[in-house]
């Protein structure tokens, strides 16, 4: 299946970033969501020309799943570009399709001296010093730079403890992270949370801040779109940052600007008000 590149011109204007997976993208892929989902890509293909607005994806997904899901979704077109694995990549895509790493987050990744090793190593002290028990998301794989675990609820009482205790051993560590409650309709387990560890100066707020620079965007033109805690950073990096109405109890706890409707329906909604 081919899939086509929103049209561009010159240096954008504005700039439209994506969560993809419950954001972009409805898992339970039920009829009215795909109707919604191919609306809104026409709607765009309209707009993003005649607005000057660069789009893309910065979603916890791979290249290989977000290709997956736009064939079973019967998608018809691509962003301008893909931050995946929670936005430890940058890919670029060309008119013709073609997808290019863009350089010098590359470079940013490298210098990172962020390793699979040292990840392990904290792991096992969590577990043998602390007792906390992370749990390999090996549906997914490790990423050559994001290394996915879950968290399970096992005492309530614990949790925050718990949490807390990663997130501060983690900055000790120098690893950055990335702490969420699952979403079940995106496959996660429930009674779970995803706890994803990354190289420092990544992640999605770090790439609203280097596109931004990259194509030299106000942020005042700058636009949101997400549905779980881990967009919230994105979300309050840019000037309009919006959940759907489909979103996590967690994430509406964090983030007080929701849509009116769900799925591909609220982002073309917020849309109109705005182009």
């Amino acid at each position: 299946m081919t899939f086509k590149v929103y049209h561009s011109n010159g240096n954008p204007d504005y700039l439209m970033l994506f969560d993809f997976d419950e954001t972009y993208y409805p898992h339970e892929l039920k009829g009215w969501q795909l109707e919604d989902l191919y609306e809104l890509e026409e709607y765009l293909e309209k707009i993003l020309h005649k607005k000057n607005i660069r789009i893309g994806w910065v979603t916890g997904s791979s290249l290989a799943d977000i290709h997956k899901k736009m064939r079973a979704a019967r998608m018809n077109y691509l962003p301008h570009f893909i931050a995946p694995n929670l936005g430890t990549e940058l890919w670029e895509i060309n008119p013709k399709g073609e997808f290019h790493q863009n350089q010098e987050w590359k470079k940013r990744i490298k210098r990172s001296g962020f390793r699979h090793r040292v990840v392990e190593d904290f792991i096992n002290d969590l577990r043998l010093i602390y007792g906390i028990q992370l749990q390999k998301q090996t549906q997914f794989g490790q990423q050559s730079f994001k290394m996915n675990y879950y968290y399970f609820i096992e005492d309530s009482a614990r949790v925050k403890y718990d949490l807390d205790t990663i997130k501060q051993l983690a900055r000790n560590s120098g690893i950055n992270f990335n702490i969420n409650r699952c979403n079940p309709l995106a496959g996660d387990p429930v009674n779970a949370f995803d706890v994803d560890f990354i190289p420092q100066n990544t992640g999605k707020r770090a790439v609203v801040y280097f596109l931004m620079k990259q194509y030299r965007i106000s942020v005042e033109n700058t636009f949101g779109f997400g549905d779980s805690g881990n967009d919230i950073e994105m979300l309050k990096a840019v000037k309009h940052g919006y959940l759907l109405k489909n979103a996590t109890e967690e994430a509406k706890q964090l983030h007080d600007t929701i849509t009116a409707d769900p799925y591909a329906k609220g982002i073309q909604n917020v849309c109109r008000i705005y182009f």
